[in-house]
Order: C-alpha cells, then structure tokens, then sequence
C-alpha cells in the first residue's frame, strides 16, 4: 500500500465518522428522540480519530513532512471534514508520492521514532495488530476518564 492510498483511506474515514457524530447530534439535541447516535458515533468516530493521528504521524515521519505540516494535519481533524481537503493539498503538493521513505527501499531511520515507523512499514500486519491493542487501550484509557467535562471532578 501507497503512502497516498493508506493517508487517504484514514483522511475519508474521518470524514465519514464525522457525519456520523453530527447525525447522532442532531438526533440528540434537534429532534431530541435518542441519544444513542452519539454514543455509537461518537465511539467509531474516536476510535477512528486516533487511528487518523497515527497516520498523520507516520505517514509525516516516513515523508519527511515538516512539523507545521504534521501539525496541520493533526489540526484537520479537529475541523469537521476538514481531513479531504488537507489530503488534497498534501496530494497536490507531492508529498503523498511515491513509495515509502522509511519502507524496505527507503532511507535509513535516524532515530527511534523513525526505526518505529520503518519496522510499522516493514512489518504492517505486526503493526497492525500492535496498533490496534495500542488504540484499544487509549480509548478504553478515554471511555473510563468519561467526558472531558468531567476530569478532575
């Protein structure tokens, strides 16, 4: 899988999961029937935020993306459907192009964060699995902190 391919796959699933949380929004406080909209949008569209920051990191690491462009990407999220037209403009840019940086053709990582991107590229399927645990246990981490209102009470 392409740098361009994976980033896109996450900055559309963002996209989507936003739309999700705004229809369970409106349901909850326009129309005022449920709230189980939120509840289920609002979990898919946490779980899958997280995994869009882990792309933002790792495909920024991998391309050698400056830091204000990783932060930006790291802000598109933030912004409901925001994520498309920073995947536009990265794509515009060039910097989605070609292959991996740190992949198995790629340059030699320079320091940990960068062998821990290489071994995700080398090794997807391990990563995967390690991602999806990690992710897991950050939002069972948020689930049981309950709503950010709510911390430190």
């Amino acid at each position: 899988m392409t740098p361009k391919l994976f980033f896109k796959i996450f900055a559309i699933a963002e996209t989507i999961t936003w739309s999700l949380l705004i229809i369970g929004m409106i349901l909850k406080y326009v129309t005022k029937t449920t709230e189980i909209g939120v509840r289920i949008g609002g979990g898919i569209h946490g779980f899958v935020f997280i995994c869009f920051v882990i792309a933002v990191i790792g495909v920024g690491t991998s391309q050698l993306w400056s830091k204000k462009r990783i932060a930006t990407g790291l802000g598109s999220a933030i912004i409901p459907y925001a994520t498309i037209p920073f995947e536009v403009s990265v794509a515009k840019a060039g910097a989605l192009e070609g292959d991996w940086g740190l992949g198995a053709n790629g340059r030699t990582p320079r320091n940990w964060f960068e062998k821990l991107t290489s071994w995700a590229i080398r090794s997807p399927w391990l990563a995967i699995g390690v991602g999806i645990v990690v992710v897991i246990a950050i939002f069972s981490g948020l689930l049981l902190a309950g709503p950010p209102g709510d911390w430190g009470k």
